[in-house]
């Protein structure tokens, strides 16, 4: 009996033995809740985005945007290890302000023990390949239904590189925005006016839809639309309460703010859309949904629930009239909002976070000595850089490609519907 104890004790000593090899500095909370919101992001992608997207198109094309999602989360997944978390995260030396260092191409020196704070640095550069997989997925709402895939595969590569990468590291990667002290706790410029940006200017470089605007162009499934809001709503608390890297207190202010503008984005447009057309419509919630969640990611780990439900019923009245100003006034086809939603909306919750982030208005707090418009002013001039950025290599690499593999299939193309005419497939049997 005696002995059967001593076995077993021994046997539990050594399950905690790598543990307590580095206990001293490894969270297992942490790193638990890491892994968990790691998964819940590349959720949102695989399958929620997916399948919103999917469901807002026509069903001839539903195929072509479920594929454009899923290849994008494997190139970039690639292009991640092959030199982009490196350049963004890795020391930099002399040029650390401006790109990251190439020690971690290919990861040569990871193993099971290597940190990043308190969690695996292989759970690190898992949870931030979701948000790098996520970025280049959202601009394909901007060019749905009309771009040809190898185009779409070759800008999405293009784009990791040249516009997300740098963006990335001078805001996360200890570049010279988080240096200027430029908030961004989760996304709201690095990922939503960044990708909102690159989509309409993909809007604008190839041109609108065949009918557009004159021609209803309805979602095919808004029960799969609503399904990918769940998934997107649900994953979305990975997305802004994993940012914070550690299973605390503040990761849990950022999974009850998300959640609070994503509920009053939703209500918000509800209410406009049902007070100007008479009716709610299901299509109109979920989007809101999605405004309000993209609009209280910049903020998720710098505000209080007052300030969210402040910044939920603005994303949801500023994104509501940005999408009917852009596609009933400019007439601009961005086929699924993005720009509206993700654009507008990280643009409106950047600067917003510069207001609510103060103590006094229930938020953690500005750093000492930074004013309200202080903040306001630094938060701007990192939009307005992400903005220029975006634009200006978006439409150089789109007009690139235009001349190297064309960018557009051909009108009849169109007609027909990417499904068949690229992928030799069909969504539904019927077709």
């Amino acid at each position: 009996m005696l002995l059967k104890i001593i076995n077993r004790r021994l046997f539990l000593g050594l399950l905690l033995l790598p543990d307590y090899a580095f206990a001293d500095q490894l969270n297992q909370a942490d790193t638990a809740w890491v892994l968990t919101s790691t998964a819940l992001v590349l959720f949102m992608t695989i399958p929620g985005l997916s399948l919103f997207y999917a469901g807002l198109v026509r069903s001839k094309n539903v195929l072509s945007v479920l594929m454009q999602c899923f290849a994008i989360t494997c190139l970039v997944s690639i292009l991640w290890l092959a030199g982009v978390y490196s350049f963004i995260f890795a020391d930099g030396g002399d040029m650390q302000k401006l790109i990251g260092g190439a020690s971690k191409v290919f990861l040569p020196d990871i193993s099971v023990t290597s940190l990043k704070g308190s969690i695996p640095e292989t759970v690190f550069f898992m949870f931030q390949m979701t948000f790098a997989i996520i970025t280049p997925a959202l601009i394909v709402g901007g060019f749905a239904e009309r771009m040809k895939f190898s185009a779409m595969l070759c800008f999405s590569g293009l784009w990791l590189i040249v516009v997300y990468l740098p963006i990335c590291h001078w805001m996360w990667g200890g570049g010279w925005l988080a240096d200027l002290g430029a908030m961004d706790f989760a996304g709201g410029i690095v990922i939503h006016v960044n990708a909102g940006v690159a989509a309409l200017v993909a809007a604008l470089v190839l041109g609108k839809r065949k009918g557009f605007p004159t021609t209803a162009m309805p979602p095919h499934n808004m029960t799969m639309v609503v399904t990918g809001a769940g998934m997107l709503w649900v994953g979305w608390f990975g997305f802004n309460a994993g940012s914070a890297l550690t299973s605390d207190g503040r990761a849990g202010m950022a999974m009850l703010v998300t959640h609070i503008g994503a509920a009053s984005g939703a209500l918000t447009w509800m209410f406009i859309e049902w007070k100007r057309f008479s009716r709610p419509s299901v299509l109109g919630i979920v989007t809101g949904m999605v405004a309000g969640l993209g609009t209280i990611t910049p903020a998720s780990g710098f505000v209080g629930p007052f300030g969210a439900l402040v910044i939920g019923v603005t994303a949801g009245t500023v994104c509501f009239y940005a999408t009917q100003y852009v596609k009933r006034i400019l007439k601009i086809d961005d086929s699924l909002d993005v720009f509206s939603v993700h654009g507008v909306g990280g643009i409106t919750g950047s600067l917003l976070t510069g207001v609510f982030a103060a103590s006094s208005l229930g938020g953690l707090g500005l750093a000492e000595g930074v004013s309200i418009m202080e903040q306001v002013g630094i938060q701007a001039l990192a939009i307005v850089v992400t903005i220029v950025w975006s634009a200006s290599f978006s439409y150089l690499i789109l007009k690139l490609l235009d001349k190297w593999v064309g960018l557009r299939v051909t009108s009849d193309e169109e007609v027909q519907g990417l499904d068949t005419v690229l992928h030799e497939e069909t969504g539904y049997l019927d077709l």
